[in-house]
């Protein structure tokens, strides 16, 4: 359903079935802007946030959970998060953190938006 939406709204959306999956998603496609839900089997979201930075600094990650620990929101954000957003998820809260995550786009531009 997620991936319904943002193909909606025009995004190219690539999915992945695990952390270690997503990685391999990242450093192949190289996408400008990637959400991830905190808490995945294998690696969680946390550890895929830091990995995927320090691969690409410029990312930008918006991080997801449904877990309303203020503990993970704290720090995600200390990580270099874009955005966080809790479950379940809102229209308004996911196009708030896409408008963040596009006008950091356009102080930072990638070589390949999308």
């Amino acid at each position: 359903m997620f991936r319904l939406f943002l193909e909606a709204w025009g995004y190219i959306v690539l999915t992945a079935e695990n952390g270690t999956e997503g990685l391999e998603i990242f450093r192949k496609e190289k996408p400008a802007i990637v959400i991830t839900d905190i808490k995945m089997p294998g690696i969680d979201g946390l550890a895929v946030l830091q990995r995927i930075l320090d691969i690409d600094p410029r990312a930008l990650v918006i991080v997801i959970t449904g877990h309303g620990d203020t503990d993970l929101t704290q720090r995600a954000l200390e990580s270099n998060a874009v955005a966080f957003i809790h479950k379940p998820i809102k229209k308004e809260a996911l196009d708030a953190a896409l408008k963040k995550a596009r006008e950091r786009l356009e102080l930072t531009p990638h070589t390949d938006n999308r």
